[in-house]
């Protein structure tokens, strides 16, 4: 592979005729979340809504969702992309199209889709294309993936609004955040679930732009 190739495997999102074709069989077998006890697969039940968030490397973005008030269980995977059950070296190659997510299940009672979505955009930097900080390539984008149409009035609406508070602080980057409906998730292997309990002092790339989400939409 020339270097130019992997050049834009890392800025662009590959075709679906040029990804890897990946596999049937899944590369992690669901258990139970090291920090909420829960099985990391564990379906909404009713009065609960489930969304898939990327905000750069997974690791520190879990660990943002399981501390929140109202999260019923979270787990880390990849989303968005072509590549059935991708390999953690797979979507880092840039030849899946997948990005780093994270599955979070959260009682809306508790927890609206307002707040959570609030906690996404002021956890990361939304306007920086293909990289999170240091973190570069296609599988650090930032992403809303939903399941229904309430979760996909949220983000939209959320999105606007901070869009506006970052002019309003003299942002001059648009926010590049995809939001879309989610066509398929892959847990990522066992070792990345949960990283942040597992490993006190592991790599946590979050770091958001300073700027709050407006209040009125997350109460």
């Amino acid at each position: 592979m020339s270097f130019m190739t992997m050049l834009a495997n890392k800025f662009a999102v590959v075709d679906r005729a040029q990804a890897l074709p990946g596999r049937e069989t899944p590369v992690m077998t669901p258990g139970p979340h090291a920090v909420l006890g829960r099985p990391v697969d564990l379906m909404p039940a009713a009065g609960e809504d489930v969304v898939f968030v990327g905000l750069g490397c997974f690791w520190g973005a879990e660990r943002l969702f399981w501390k929140l008030p109202g999260v019923v269980v979270t787990a880390v995977g990849y989303a968005g992309g072509h590549t059935p059950n991708p390999t953690y070296n797979e979507v880092c190659s840039g030849r899946t199209g997948h990005t780093e997510v994270v599955r979070v299940v959260f009682d809306t009672a508790r927890l609206s889709r307002e707040a959570l979505l609030r906690a996404f955009w002021e956890g990361h930097d939304p306007t920086q294309g293909m990289r999170q900080g240091n973190d570069t390539g296609t599988q650090y984008r930032s992403a809303v993936y939903y399941t229904g149409e309430e979760m996909k009035g949220a983000a939209e609406a959320t999105r606007a609004a901070y869009a506006a508070a970052l002019k309003a602080a003299g942002h001059a980057r648009a926010i590049t955040t995809e939001v879309k409906p989610l066509a398929a998730f892959y847990f990522a292997e066992d070792y990345h679930q949960q990283y942040l309990d597992k490993n006190p002092g592991g790599y946590c790339g979050l770091g958001g732009t300073g700027v709050a989400c407006p209040s009125a939409l997350a109460d």
